[in-house]
Formats: C-alpha cells, structure tokens, sequence
C-alpha cells in the first residue's frame, strides 16, 4: 500500500482498466464475487477464498479483505473495514488508493481512455461468441435427440403454420401470403430474427449496463484523486503526441458512457447492415447537442467530458474521430489505438438474417437501455448526454426504416392489387359459404393480402410506438389505393347498368333504407331502419312503393341488366371480402397502439385511429353497395322476363302443363345464380340479394292484368302455374323464407282466380275482402274480357261504390 516507486508497473495499470471495464458483482447464486474478462496476471486479481465468499456462507463485510491483510492500518484500511459496500466496491476503492499513493492516477487513467474501446469491443465480441457457441451446442444435442432447434429452422416454423391453413376446397393460403410481404417470415414482426436479435441485445447490453456500473464507481474515484499536480507529473512522463489534450485522456464517467455508447451503435449498425451513409445528419446534429451539456460543477476535473462523441460509422478508438492516437509510457510499453469500429462482432453467427427491419427489436432494448443509464448517473451527472444511442436509433428509423418501409410496402400493395388474380373469385363451384379464412372464406386474394400486409404494418407499430403514428398513416394510404383498387373493379362490373344507376337515386335508396330486410346488412347502412321494422304493414307498403317504382320503369331492356353471370359472382365476393377487411380493420383498430410518443404536437393519438376506422366505414359502403345492385338486379332480372306476359294473350285451349318459357328461363337463371355466390356470402345475405323476387314477381303478375285484353279460363290456370314454378324455384333456396315467397306468390293465384267467378259473385267477394286487393286491381278484374263471363254495364260503378264505404 505505501509503495514509493515513481513507475506504475504495467500490470497494475491494465488490472485497473481490466477489472474497472468489467462487471464485477456477487453471485446470487452462491454468493461468490464474478469478474469477467482480467488480464492474467494482475497482482490486483481476487482470488482469495474469502473474497469469493468462501464456502457460500454471507461475507462478513466489516472484516479487512485479503489484499490489505498485511497492509499498515492507516485511515483507508480502517475506513474499508467499517464500510459496508459491496466487496467488489472496496476492490475498486483500493485499486485506485494504491494508485493514488504511487501518483499514478493520472496515467492510469489516460490507459483507461486508450484501452478501453477495444477492450469493451472484445467483451462485446466475446459474449456473442459464447452466445452462439451455446445455440450450436444447443443445436446439436436437439439434433442428437431428434428434436428441432428453433434457431436452426430459419423461418420454416412461420411458414408451416401458415401452410396449414388451406381452405377446404384446397386452395392455399401460405404461397400468396408469405410472398406479398417485402420481408421474409423469419424477419417478420413476430419473426425469429426479431426474437434472436432482440435477446442478444439485450444480453449485451445488460453486461454493458453492468461495465458502466464499476466505471461510476472509478470515474468518481478517479475524479475525487485527480489534482493539478498529478497531471503535470504525468505530462513529463508521456511524449506530447501522445498526450494531446490532458482532457481528451482523462478519464471520467462522460468519457465511458461515450465509449460504450459508440460501441452499443456499432454493434447495432452490424445487426442492421448499415452503412456510413446511414447516420444522417439529424443524428449528427442530436449528438453534438447532447455533446455540449455537463455535469453540475460540483468537481472540476474531467467536468467537461461530456458526450464527445458523433454518432457516425467511422469513429476512431478515441474521442479524437478518425485517428489513432499512441499513448508511451518511460517503462517502454506503448499501444497504437486501433480502428477496431471497422472489425465487426460476429452478430451474423446467432442471427438468422439481417438488415434494417430489425430496427423494430432494437428499439425497446436501446429505450430500457437508456432508462437504465439514465438512473444510474449521480445526479451531478444528471445533465450528461445518456440518450445518445437512442437518439441514433430514433432517427435511424424515422431517415432510412420508415422510408424504406414504405416503399416496400407500396410494391407490395400494388403488386398485390394489380395481379390478375387479384380480383379473381377463387371458390369451387357447389362449395358452401364459410365464415373464416382458416374455413375456407373464399375472400379476394387482393384484399387478403392487403389485410395481411396491414397487420403486418401494425405489427411494426407495435414494436416501435414512438412511430405508430407514421405506421398507422401507411396503413391508411394502402388502405385507400386499395380501396380505389376495389371501387374500379366495382364499376367496371355495374357501369351503364340499371341496377346501379337506380340504386342512385334518392327515392329508391329511401326506401331500401326503410325496408326491413336492410336489417341483415351492416350498421352503415340499416340503422335508419330500425324504427320501422315493428310495423307487419309498414313492411308492406314499403315494399309496394319500391315495387311500383321499379315496375314503371318498364319496358326493361336486356342491355341494360348484368347478363354476365362472372360479374355477379365477383360483385357478391367483392361484397364479402370488403366486409372482411373492414372487421379485420376495425379489431386492428382496437388493439393499435393508443399513446403515440413525441410527434408533431398538433397530431393526437386518436387520429390515425379515427382515420383507420373511416376507411373500415368506407369498406362497408361499398360492400353494401355490392349486395344492394345484386338485390335490385334480381328485381329487374324478374320484371325482365315477366313484363313478356304483356306481350302474349291468355286465351289457351288446353290445360297447362308447363310454366311459360320466360318463367323457366327465370327460374333457371335465379337457380344458377344462387349456386354461383352461394360461396361467396352468407345465408343471410343470399336472402336479402333474392327476397326482393317474390314481392316483385307478385306485384308484376297481378298489375300485368291491366295490359291484358282477354284471358280464358286456360289461361289464368296457366299463370297459376307460372306462379307455382317460381314459388318452388325459390323455396329451393335455403336461405330464402319459403313461408313468405307462398305468401306472396298464392295471393298472385288467389287473384287471378278471383277471374272464375261470375260479376255478381265478384261483387259479394269485394264486399267480404275489400281490402285484400286495390280499388285499381280489383276494377282490372271486371274490365278483362273473359269468354263466356257477361259484365253489367254498372258494375264497375258498383264495385267503386262498395270500395269506397
């Protein structure tokens, strides 16, 4: 303890920067102490049985330690002996005693500053070695015991899963979904390089957080030693070239911090395959920011370390960028401080892929790092910069991630929506319909992938919350290209149709409004019909108005309907995949991170979500606006081919056995097309796009009665039997209520039945049922010529004065 030589040995020297770089702690295992990392032969060294907690047994800690059992009791010893700091604390306070009494402080601590990159880059360097000597040893005893390491199966595990989810009539899902994503599986949000990077960095940077701990320790011990007198003995014993600046080579908690910070970025900049390029210019500028604060001036010496360190690519070992600096000491050792930024650490060995994205594991780690950092400062230090490499990180996602993210994902979604499959209906034909993807839902490929790659995008939001707002606007402009995407496949499917020009216009979407059956159809649409749904004859009479609006627009012109049935089918699949994708956005909505770090002030966490649940608002329009053409379409469909009964007479000379041939053709085309979507939307849905048939098909046979001149009796058994073929055509349909449709369809032939009485009996009828028909439908009954039926001349006076009590 009281040696007198004026020359530090080297050995004492590199113990102090050794053991002061390492973490130094005891076991909470078996309460020996842990030093990683000593320069072999340090005299300074623990090894003492009792400094490693001897036999397991509590250390006695107010008992003198083995290096100063011999020493000449003096007021450090007593004070070591009373102090209840940890063991490897009272290591340090008397490595640095020893060195005060010998006035080597001051060039022990220009070593430190020398060696002390290289040093941190070789633990660094060793630790993943070790890391990844334990996953290949990991690897082969898996192997040896027939299991798979996850490590070894780069991504195939993502992959499978995904394989296993096939639709039921065959068609996969894994190819389309694993190629429309810019990054692979195992780089994935939830992917395996996520996962391995994320635990290495956190292992390093826990050691890290462990190495700063001791340099708090010596820094302060250091700074408490230091004196005018010691620095100017020192500069005598260096050359000038190699002593600089005697703040440059000092020593001090900023310093470290500064090195272990530069370090961390290197390794990160490994991890991420970053280039020079990479560190932009905002980050140069945070760091000489960051660079100008100092602690509080309670001590001047080495106050003004401070972060003196650019956050780029090329930093030299020293504070001094981009040289080698060489530090000699009178004992003839001496050092060239080598570039060992330029060496690497050999992340590639534990980590499945690299790159950029993983940027997104990187975040969390550096943040808790930095807390970490940033509670271990005395609070004299309270104003060094700590956030440093956080700062790097943050803008090395907002310069080069975010962008570069961007413009994968845009290709990807434009790839996605341009592909001719894309909007391709992909169902077998006969399959029925299934309300989840893992079931065999048949949506669009195109919107698959797009809800894919959204929560994709999302899941990068997840990981990065500071720039969740960034992420959740992506999703919202791919949502948007998407939709137009979707709205283009729309109208090239209804343009120049009737059925999308009426559906248009304000009257008829009214009262669709109003119609009970919008009940089945999204909030979006049918809550405005809410009111109206209690009342049986409000029902009706809605769905009368709509009838007859629909029936003056006759004679309907072929030209005018969907006659291609793959267009039908695609509006109906189109429908249901843009319900999917607004669900699917709304639950992304709802787990999406709510409190957005930083940012522009006036840009509130809730409005990226607010927008993401318009565009979900706006996916269901248009779904809508797919199952209101197909409604009104089989409308027109059935007035086509029924207004034919204007154009023929009734007048037959047989029984019939066979349905009109334009009622056959109906019947064969709502049969066909049932079978075609039934696929592609649900039960419910099927009923709302047929169930306005039957009420139209009523109301066009009946009012058909006043075009006709003459009707025989054949012929009102022949329109009965029209009716009877559609009732059976559409109770044929599941989904359809087959109670209603022989409703509506039997009081078609109890109408025209009506036809086989005589005036006077159709008289005593109106008087019993006045109501059963209109004043108008049953004034039709008396003016159509019926051979063999005799009409008194008053009898439609008669009948209008019954109707009008």
């Amino acid at each position: 303890m009281h040696e007198k030589d004026d020359e530090v040995p080297t050995t004492t020297v590199v113990a102090i920067t050794a053991n002061s770089l390492q973490p130094v702690s005891l076991s909470p295992v078996d309460g020996r102490s842990s030093y990683d990392g000593h320069d072999g032969d340090s005299s300074l060294e623990p090894n003492d049985e009792r400094l490693n907690g001897g036999d397991g047994k509590d250390v006695k800690v107010h008992q003198i330690p083995l290096w100063l059992f011999n020493s000449t009791p003096d007021e450090f010893v007593e004070t070591i002996k009373k102090s209840d700091a940890p063991i490897h604390v009272k290591y340090l306070q008397t490595m640095v005693e020893c060195l005060s009494l010998l006035n080597k402080i001051a060039a022990a601590s220009a070593l430190i500053c020398q060696r002390l990159r290289p040093t941190v880059h070789g633990i660094i360097t060793s630790r993943i070695k070790a890391h990844s000597e334990f996953i290949n040893s990991s690897v082969d005893k898996a192997t040896r015991t027939g299991a798979t390491s996850l490590h070894l199966m780069k991504g195939q595990l993502e992959s499978y899963q995904l394989s296993k989810q096939k639709r039921q009539n065959g068609i996969s899902l894994a190819g389309n979904l694993l190629a429309v994503s810019p990054v692979s599986p195992v780089m994935a949000p939830t992917g395996k390089a996520q996962a391995a990077a994320k635990e290495l960095l956190n292992s390093i940077l826990d050691s890290v957080v462990r190495i700063f701990g001791n340099h708090i320790i010596i820094g302060e011990l250091i700074e408490s030693k230091s004196s005018p007198q010691s620095d100017t003995k020192i500069l005598k014993s260096m050359s000038t070239d190699a002593y600089l600046d005697s703040k440059a080579s000092h020593f001090s908690i900023g310093f470290s911090l500064t090195v272990l910070q530069s370090e961390c970025q290197q390794l990160i900049c490994e991890i991420l395959r970053a280039t020079p390029e990479a560190a932009s210019a905002d980050a140069a500028v945070q760091t000489a920011r960051l660079a100008s604060k100092a602690p509080t001036k309670e001590k001047s010496d080495g106050s003004e370390d401070g972060l003196t360190f650019a956050f780029r690519f090329t930093d030299a070992t020293l504070s001094v960028p981009n040289k080698g600096v060489e530090f000699k000491h009178q004992g003839g050792w001496s050092k060239k401080g080598s570039d060992v930024s330029q060496e690497g650490y050999g992340s590639a060995a534990v980590l499945p892929e690299q790159g950029m994205y993983l940027a997104a594991s990187v975040y969390r780690p550096v943040h808790q790092f930095t807390e970490r950092l940033a509670s271990m400062l005395p609070k004299r230090y309270s104003q060094l910069g700590n956030d440093g490499l956080l700062a790097f990180v943050e803008n090395f996602v907002k310069d080069h991630l975010l962008p570069t993210m961007f413009v994968d994902y845009r290709k990807s979604v434009q790839a996605a929506i341009s592909s001719p499959a894309a909007f391709r209906p992909r169902a077998h034909n006969h399959a029925s319909y299934a309300s989840s993807i893992e079931k065999g839902r048949p949506v669009l490929q195109g919107l698959l992938a797009i809800d894919y790659l959204a929560k994709e995008v999302l899941g990068w939001a997840q990981a990065i919350p500071k720039f969740a707002a960034d992420l959740m606007k992506y999703v919202q402009t791919f949502l948007e290209r998407t939709y137009e995407r979707c709205r283009t496949s729309y109208m090239e499917a209804v343009l120049e149709k009737q059925s999308y020009m009426i559906i248009g216009r304000h009257d008829i979407d009214k009262l669709m409004r109003l119609d009970p059956a919008s009940a089945c159809l999204p909030n979006a649409f049918s809550q405005s019909n809410v009111r109206n749904n209690s009342s049986g004859a409000g029902s009706i009479d809605v769905e009368s108005e709509l009838s007859v609006l629909l029936l003056n627009l006759r004679p309907i012109r072929q030209e005018n309907l969907i006659r291609d049935n793959h267009k039908i089918v695609l509006l109906a699949s189109l429908s249901d995949s843009l319900e999917y994708v607004a669900d699917s956005i709304e639950r992304l909505v709802q787990v999406s991170p709510q409190n957005v770090e930083g940012g522009n002030p006036s840009q509130t966490s809730s409005s990226p979500a607010r927008d993401l649940a318009l565009s979900a608002n706006e996916y269901r329009k248009l779904a809508i606006d797919c199952l209101k053409v197909l409604r009104v379409e089989m409308q027109l469909e059935t007035i086509f081919h029924l207004q034919e009964m204007t154009h023929r007479e009734y007048l037959e000379n047989q029984d019939a056995e066979e349905p009109d041939d334009f009622v056959i053709s109906l019947t064969s085309q709502i049969t066909r097309r049932d079978e075609e979507i039934a696929p592609f939307v649900s039960g419910v849905k099927r009923n709302y796009i047929f169930g306005g048939i039957c009420g139209t098909a009523a109301n066009a046979s009946i009012k058909a009665l006043a075009d006709f001149k003459s009707i025989n009796l054949f012929g009102v058994q022949q329109i009965c039997r029209n009716s009877i073929a559609l009732e059976q055509t559409l109770a044929a349909i599941p989904s359809i209520d087959s109670e209603a449709a022989e409703q509506k369809l039997e009081h078609v032939r109890t109408y025209y039945e009506l036809l086989n009485m005589t005036s006077e009996a159709l008289l005593t009828f109106v008087t019993e049922h006045e109501h059963l028909f209109t004043p108008s439908e049953y004034i039709n009954l008396l003016k159509v010529q019926i051979p063999g039926r005799e009409v008194p001349l008053d009898a439609q006076d008669r009948m209008k004065e019954i109707l009008s009590h």
